[in-house]
């Protein structure tokens, strides 16, 4: 299945210029915004109140939620524990007003835990309070290093694994790229002001597998031709690479989103914020792959001699072309 032909020869290195200025662009607005504006951290990252509850009988998740809603929770984030009967509620004590009165932290959970019984039981008088605490926010500050050293290990790992496959200006065109579409994709998040929490992080480290995914089949793509041809432009190898991979990359870019789509639209709050943020990652990554990679590639003086297989007895002779 195609939707371009395998023999399109449209001049993607020919707009390079244009598209290495947004892609540059797009970065300097995306660190913009991430310092300005901030991300809107989630209580996995800021701390806040946690409280457990038990039904005497099963209740559906939505009308645990529902019931908060009603009560003006409206940023109560509901998780299940196990089963039908016992639920996680956090959120900060801001969203409680009469708990921001209270003295200390342990009286402000002890009012937002009463709050919650109380809006909770308007419509199932059959909960109860498990146990409530206070979460602090040295936990959140572990988590976002956490989640910045994942991202630099996962970069490390990729640009490593592909100057062993490749050559070392395919990893660093590839890292380059990365680093484009992990800060373009949170960015994103930034100016609209969605929620980042533990789930959107694990989206942002998947966005960053995804990508490269598509970076390695056009750079194996540029192997193969420049191996194949005898005399042949850089530019020419790299544009015909991309043109020979484009079906493939856009029909694995559009079944990964509609995927993404209907997880966003059926999956539920739990999984929303995933899902969302992959679309934006399939959609920044697929232009990088087609636009920004190839480009760098070429900038940095790809050549077919840096692809040729090196003799143990000759090395210079094996990688004359």
């Amino acid at each position: 299945m195609e939707i371009f032909k395998h023999d399109a020869n449209i001049n993607f290195l020919g707009m390079r210029k244009v598209s290495i200025a947004i892609a540059v662009f797009l970065i300097v607005a995306s660190l913009g915004l991430i310092f300005t504006k901030g991300l809107n951290y989630s209580l996995d990252f800021t701390g806040g109140v946690l409280v457990e509850v038990d039904y005497a009988k099963p209740v559906n998740i939505a009308d645990v939620r529902a019931d908060l809603t009603k009560a003006g929770f409206d940023n109560a984030v509901v998780q299940g524990l196990g089963g039908t009967r016992e639920f996680s509620i956090r959120m900060q004590p801001k969203d409680d007003p009469a708990a921001l009165k209270a003295k200390t932290n342990a009286d402000r959970a002890d009012k937002v835990a009463t709050d919650v019984r109380a809006a909770l039981s308007a419509s199932r008088p059959d909960v109860t309070i498990k146990r409530h605490d206070f979460v602090g926010p040295q936990v959140g500050q572990e988590l976002r290093t956490d989640g910045v050293y994942a991202v630099i290990f996962v970069i490390i790992f990729i640009m490593a694994y592909l100057w062993m496959r490749f050559e070392k200006r395919f990893a660093v065109a590839a890292v380059l790229t990365e680093i484009h579409d992990a800060l373009v994709t949170v960015g994103i998040l930034a100016l609209t002001h969605r929620e980042f929490d533990l789930t959107v992080l694990a989206s942002v480290l998947a966005v960053v597998g995804y990508s490269v995914n598509d970076k390695v089949v056009v750079f194996d793509r540029v192997r193969e031709l420049f191996r194949l041809a005898r005399k042949a432009e850089p530019q020419e190898v790299l544009n015909r690479a991309i043109n020979n991979t484009l079906s493939r990359t856009i029909i694995t870019s559009l079944f990964t989103a509609i995927t993404m789509g209907a997880l966003a639209i059926l999956g539920g709050p739990a999984v929303h914020g995933f899902a969302v943020t992959m679309l934006i990652g399939i959609v920044v990554g697929t232009l990088s792959s087609i636009f920004v990679a190839s480009p760098i590639l070429l900038w940095l003086g790809v050549t077919k001699k840096d692809l040729m297989p090196v003799s143990k007895e000759n090395p210079e002779l094996a990688r004359r072309p």
